[in-house]
């Protein structure tokens, strides 16, 4: 008897306590030249300066590692608690992915950072459906762990 494949989770996510700050942790996420260094897919070469998120509304550009440029256009923003945006090609529409950052401070020096990829609103014929599919808790836990290891070395020299 055979089964049917089953479809990957269209909404997939991680999360970590890190030993930091919550505006530490989030000012590596909002400030995006810093991203490259935490990503977990491998997939991010570079940002442009002076492209720190602050609203709703904001844009920042992305480089990948294969040379595309993406414009990401930030959904939602709380300082220092949340943030989250859908890449896109420049001068087109969002296709329908989302990358979700929330940070729940546990006290003064402990975070509770819960990283989220959502790609339910990706066409089925979109040609980003392998890649999404690919994108895996593990993946999104590799980027926490990576962010952790840099958070976490900051707030010892603090």
């Amino acid at each position: 008897m055979s089964f049917p494949e089953q479809a990957a989770p269209r909404v997939v996510s991680a999360s970590r306590d890190i030993a930091a700050g919550a505006a530490e942790i989030f000012e590596l996420i909002a400030e995006p030249t810093h991203q490259p260094r935490w990503d977990g897919n491998d997939n991010l070469a570079e940002a442009r300066s002076g492209e720190r998120v602050r609203a709703v509304g904001d844009t920042f550009t992305m480089t990948t590692t294969k040379g595309n440029v993406r414009e990401n256009h930030v959904v939602e923003f709380t300082e220092g608690r949340r943030v989250a945006w859908k890449p896109a090609e420049p001068g087109q529409e969002p296709p329908g992915h989302l990358w979700r950052w929330e940070l729940e401070p546990i006290d003064e020096a402990t975070t509770r950072v819960v990283h989220t990829y959502d790609w339910t609103r990706l066409s089925d014929d979109d040609r980003r459906i392998s890649r999404a599919r690919a994108t895996t808790s593990d993946k999104l836990q590799a980027s926490l762990d990576r962010l952790a290891s840099i958070a976490e070395r900051g707030a010892s020299r603090a």
